[in-house]
């Protein structure tokens, strides 16, 4: 499943970060890269060590918090600090998988990545290239969203982002480990949720059809999840 987020940060938060970013000190971001992928990768990162990194990142997960959306797609059980990177003209990442399970730093605990987030940071006519292909069952998917919006998607696919041919594309990116680990199981979930959600504003809370409804979408999370 893929899920386009709109402003998950405002434009003036989106400005902000900006204005830290424009000023900090990138670094290659290969350096980050698994084995296979390393040759492919060719663009900026700041390191996650960083003090402004860990603030701006959980900047971004104190929003995600308070995101329903958020919740409601991905079924947060753990997420990987957010990372950022830049490409400038001629940068690119060619296709890759991530890696299944990562290391979250600075903690003895291990994340299975089962979805992956962009968050970008730079508006569309900013640059030109850049886009985030997804492979998907449908054919690809090519995603370029406005500063401020959000992509989810499942980390498993092979994706790559396009050479960047001017201006330069700034964006956070990171996983999540999911509750329900598996993609169809937990886009029943989130179908379900966003049904009962239409409905709710029209029916009376003790709608025995709506109490019904919910049950199962409760069930099925209680079958479901990992815990």
């Amino acid at each position: 499943m893929l899920t386009i987020l709109d402003a998950v940060l405002s434009q003036d938060e989106v400005r902000q970060f900006r204005a830290y970013l424009d000023q900090a000190e990138w670094q290659d971001g290969a350096a980050t890269a698994g084995t296979l992928a390393r040759s492919a990768k060719n663009n900026a990162q700041i390191d996650d060590r960083a003090e402004l990194a860990i603030s701006l990142g959980n900047h971004i997960l104190r929003t995600l918090g308070n995101t329903p959306l958020f919740i409601a797609a991905a079924l947060p059980r753990k997420i990987y600090p957010p990372k950022f990177n830049r490409y400038a003209v001629g940068e690119t990442y060619g296709t890759h998988v991530d890696s299944a399970v990562m290391q979250i730093p600075n903690t003895h605990l291990s994340l299975r990545s089962d979805l992956a987030a962009t968050l970008f940071l730079s508006e569309p006519d900013e640059y030109d290239g850049g886009e985030l292909e997804i492979d998907t069952e449908f054919g690809v998917q090519t995603v370029k969203l406005g500063a401020g919006d959000m992509v989810l998607y499942p980390a498993s696919s092979l994706h790559r982002v396009t050479p960047v041919t001017r201006g330069a594309r700034v964006a956070s990116f990171f996983w999540i480990e999911s509750l329900v680990g598996d993609d169809a199981e937990r886009t029943l979930l989130f179908d379900l949720d966003q049904t009962i959600q239409n409905l709710t504003p029209g029916l009376a809370a003790d709608d025995r059809n709506l109490l019904k409804l919910t049950g199962i979408y409760h069930n099925l999370l209680r079958r479901w999840a990992a815990t």
